[in-house]
């Protein structure tokens, strides 16, 4: 059986769901599990009970901060040192940045946005969109490992009845050589809600938003069903959302459990990006309009209306 190993991250305190979900599709393979900096409690728990075998936790000055080159050479030399064949990661920012700088050190090959894979701990086989969604490629790797793969967060679930790991954990200093881009500083979002890519829940808003004060009411349903707000292009380029709430072909692709569109008329290009969605819920006055043929429910009526009908309705059934 091939050495396994997959890169996690870490929200607020606890692993990464994307990460969780790989696990989960990994039973009876034992992957090791890598982590870079502070390791919280919480996550030695999430990734136990869904299987970790081994826990890396990799300290050092250089990597107290993100960077590409000192988290790529720290993993490429746990790579090397502990000759793992299958390389996993979720396709965060993060994860897009990192993992083609880690394939290209060791000339290999990397398969990214992967939306269900099988691996039996020797043989991986995954499904990637292709040409904006439009179809979906079977995958394979030729060529030496070790191999590099990239999943998209909420595309593979959270499996119900996980198999527990023995969550051992080992911390190491790593020796990064010089680095010679340095982050100086990160600057966090005001928002504590989930980036797009990784929520459960979206709530859209169009060009029907008439402005970015409306998006108001969006985030008071956001609120109640702890989802995180997006925005088509038109909104984007009308100015009434900033663009990394865009969702699309030329924003952020998701796959969340519920996406909920209100005021988007469901050209192409969006939904390219949201086409994956598990559950698709449209509101449009509009009855023609194209989201109505990719939505699971749809409603025709004014946005206006209909969402603050929806946000009371959600508050008296949540207890909220």
């Amino acid at each position: 059986m091939s050495k396994t190993l997959v890169f996690t991250e870490f929200s607020k305190d606890h692993a990464k769901s994307v990460t969780l979900e790989i696990l989960g599709k990994m039973k009876g393979v034992k992957p090791d599990v890598v982590a870079i900096g502070d390791f919280p409690t919480s996550a030695k728990e999430d990734l136990a009970k869904y299987g970790a075998e081994n826990i890396h936790v990799l300290k050092g000055d250089a990597l107290k901060n993100y960077s590409p080159e000192g988290y790529a050479q720290a993993i490429h030399d746990l790579i090397k040192a502990n000759g793992y064949e299958y390389i996993f990661a979720g396709s965060t920012s993060i994860g897009k940045d990192l993992f083609p700088r880690l394939s290209s050190m060791f000339n290999s090959g990397m398969i990214s946005e992967v939306t269900n894979f099988s691996y039996d701990g020797s043989t991986f086989s995954g499904t990637r969109p292709l040409f904006a969604g439009k179809c979906l490629a079977k995958v394979e790797f030729t060529g030496a490992a070790p191999h590099f793969i990239t999943v998209r967060p909420n595309a593979l679930g959270l499996d119900a009845s996980p198999t527990a790991g023995a969550g051992n954990v080992s911390e190491a200093n790593a020796s990064v050589s010089e680095i010679k881009a340095l982050i100086k500083e990160i600057v966090k979002g005001t928002s504590e809600k989930l980036d797009l890519t990784e929520a459960n829940i979206i709530v859209s808003g169009g060009r029907a938003m008439k402005n970015s004060e409306n998006f108001s009411i969006l985030n008071q349903l956001a609120d109640v069903l702890g989802a995180t707000v997006g925005a088509s292009r038109a909104a984007v380029d009308a100015g009434y959302a900033p663009h990394n709430m865009q969702v699309g072909q030329t924003g952020k692709t998701v796959s969340p459990s519920l996406y909920i569109a209100c005021g988007i008329s469901g050209a192409i290009q969006h939904l390219a990006g949201m086409r994956t969605s598990k559950v698709i819920v449209a509101i449009n006055t509009d009855p023609d309009a194209p989201i109505f043929t990719k939505a699971d429910y749809g409603i025709v009526g004014d946005l206006f209306k209909v969402v603050p009908i929806l946000t009371q309705e959600f508050k008296n059934l949540l207890g909220k």
